[in-house]
């Protein structure tokens, strides 16, 4: 495999700045904390003397794949291809006697080394091979913690002017009427209750609701149970649908009229293994944008505005 430091000037480094990748549960952290202040030979280096010392670990191969992300990011293409078949090859090694959601390393490493190869494909004009690279993983791991993550780039490359899947809209987290979809601008605003960023982008939904609603838009926020709640405290549903709706009440409750629909069904149908995910549906239900993370509120109201009904005035 590559690594390209020797493990001497890896040692150096690691030692040198008081870092220490020899501790199980650090590696990640540490090689993510490298790359976050733009030193990849330092990341290489951790991955580098860690594998040394305790072979390739599920942490050693997500740690790994976080390499081939920053290489992408970095304009280093076929760095970045090599390390995403390196990574798939070491993962595929461990499957041979585990399942891939047996450890969190391993369904983190191959969502990485996939995405990684298909954002190359198809900054190489192959969209087509990426959809099918997608698909086929989709199908390969059915049931899995990873298809959520594949499904959103898959959805990435092909949503946007298509159909918009059906929500499952049974189970609300408060009691709610179901919004009609006919002859309504849908946004959907994928969040979940330990997400930053979600409560970040809530009073950009919030005003954007608050003026057009009247106007034709529909907000709905889907989320979903993840079996904690603060802290990372473990929780039965029984305890965490609470602690969502106080979640909601501080952060959300903003949002006028927001139907909250709670299904992991439809977090995996869309793909929005990032949170928040956006989504904005045109009045014939087609697809007009799919956006994984945040967005700006001008950006937002862009997209949203055209597809209003037009009001005529005599």
């Amino acid at each position: 495999m590559r690594f390209s430091l020797c493990l001497c000037t890896a040692v150096f480094l690691l030692f040198a700045d008081g870092r220490t990748a020899s501790a199980q549960g650090n590696l990640v952290a540490q090689v993510r904390q490298a790359l976050s202040e733009g030193d990849l030979a330092r990341a290489d280096s951790l991955v580098s003397f860690y594998q040394r010392l305790n072979g390739y670990t599920p942490e050693v191969i997500e740690a790994f794949s976080w390499l081939g992300r920053a290489e992408l990011s970095a304009g280093q293409i076929d760095r970045a291809l090599d390390n995403a078949e390196q990574t798939r090859q070491l993962v595929g090694n461990q499957l041979k006697t585990r399942k891939l959601d047996s450890d969190p390393h391993l369904a983190l490493a191959l969502g990485a080394a996939l995405e990684v190869e298909a954002q190359i494909l198809t900054e190489r004009k192959q969209r087509t091979e990426a959809v099918s690279l997608l698909q086929t993983a989709i199908r390969t791991y059915q049931g899995t913690s990873v298809v959520g993550r594949l499904r959103k780039n898959l959805n990435l490359l092909t949503l946007t002017g298509k159909p918009a899947p059906a929500l499952q809209m049974t189970n609300f987290l408060f009691p709610a009427v179901v919004p009609a979809g006919a002859q309504k601008v849908r946004l959907l605003f994928f969040w979940a209750h330990w997400c930053s960023d979600c409560k970040a982008e809530a009073p950009i939904i919030a005003r954007i609701a608050t003026d057009l609603e009247p106007k034709g838009l529909t907000v709905i926020g889907p989320t979903m149970l993840y079996g904690y709640t603060r802290a990372g405290q473990d929780a039965i549903p029984e305890d965490e649908r609470p602690y969502i709706r106080q979640i909601f009440q501080q952060y959300y409750a903003m949002i006028p009229n927001m139907a909250v629909p709670v299904s992991s069904v439809n977090f995996e149908t869309f793909g929005a293994s990032t949170t928040p995910t956006l989504v904005v549906v045109d009045r014939q239900g087609i697809v007009r944008l799919y956006h994984p993370g945040r967005m700006a509120e001008s950006e937002l109201r862009a997209v949203i505005e055209p597809l209003l009904p037009r009001v005529t005035t005599r």
